[in-house]
């Protein structure tokens, strides 16, 4: 059993508070969204917090919560803790939990996603990518990586080389080599991302097709296929670089979109690209486009 205690505050005290509880002995602090204010459109390298945060420590068994409160009080006063909660926490097996929520996928004909422990499915023609939720975004649940996903399925892949910008958990390389592209390089502004990149790439043996990069020290070169999922303001921003990446009748796939953004992130790309029609996943949008020529 662990012991849990929440505070709830503004942005501009959470961090402070996550750093206190720490000093305190938490083993972990999480933080979470007190009212209801999306954040969509984070700037590259920025970590926004909520207007109203709730910051969640967790604690050993047997640390003194009242002494933990009135360290706090002490801190920051009775303001503070007007919000407080403590509950306690049974121990349970995570990795078990987890699973429960995480299972092989399917996206389009024959392409799995297959996190460790499960078997391969009985599919002649699968490819399966083996993959576990990481400190890096990208597992192939949320709509965003699905639409991507679905593509690269569809796609003749042989021979084509691969960016992978944004790569998070390197998902869509590691697919896309899996599916038969000759190449890929994998870029992303979080050092954490090209680490679980490519030790993803080496769980799936395709390590040595692929290059990773921080995006400030991306290689000049040119492409096949672009893949993007990020987000809508940072794509509309990268237009022109994405562009110059992008071989002459190569492809650029970009998802990270709101349905509401896609005539913005279109418009932005149509001076490049031949754009096709946006292919909608419940609210989030894939979009497109075939590089003109020179």
């Amino acid at each position: 059993m662990w012991r849990q205690l929440s505070a709830a505050t503004g942005e501009v005290e959470a961090e402070s508070l996550s750093d206190h509880f720490f000093d305190l002995g938490a083993l972990s602090v999480s933080l979470q969204d007190e009212g209801d204010q999306p954040l969509f459109e984070p700037k590259p390298g920025e970590i926004p917090l909520w207007r109203n945060t709730r910051v969640i420590a967790l604690f050993e068994p047997d640390v003194d919560l009242s002494s933990v409160r009135s360290a706090v009080t002490d801190a920051f006063g009775e303001d503070m803790v007007a919000h407080w909660r403590e509950e306690d926490i049974q121990d349970q097996a995570w990795e078990r939990a987890w699973l429960a929520h995480f299972r092989p996928m399917q996206f389009g004909g024959r392409l799995w996603i297959v996190p460790t422990g499960f078997e391969l499915p009985a599919q002649e023609d699968a490819v399966c990518v083996n993959l576990d939720p990481g400190l890096a975004f990208g597992t192939g649940t949320h709509p965003t990586t699905a639409l991507c996903l679905q593509w690269l399925d569809s796609q003749p892949l042989q021979g084509k080389s691969v960016i992978d910008f944004g790569c998070g958990s390197g998902i869509l390389a590691i697919a896309a080599l899996l599916l038969g592209a000759d190449k890929a390089v994998a870029t992303d502004i979080d050092p954490q991302a090209l680490i679980a990149t490519h030790d993803n790439a080496c769980k799936n043996g395709v390590e040595d097709k692929m290059d990773c990069y921080l995006s400030s020290l991306m290689p000049r070169m040119q492409t096949d296929i672009m893949l993007a999922n990020i987000l809508a303001n940072p794509l509309i921003e990268l237009a022109g670089k994405l562009a110059e990446w992008v071989s002459p009748g190569g492809f650029v796939v970009l998802s990270g979109i709101l349905r509401e953004q896609s005539s913005d992130v279109m418009a932005a790309y149509v001076p490049y690209f031949a754009m096709d029609n946006p292919v909608f996943l419940e609210d989030w949008t894939r979009l497109v486009g075939i590089r003109r020529g020179a």
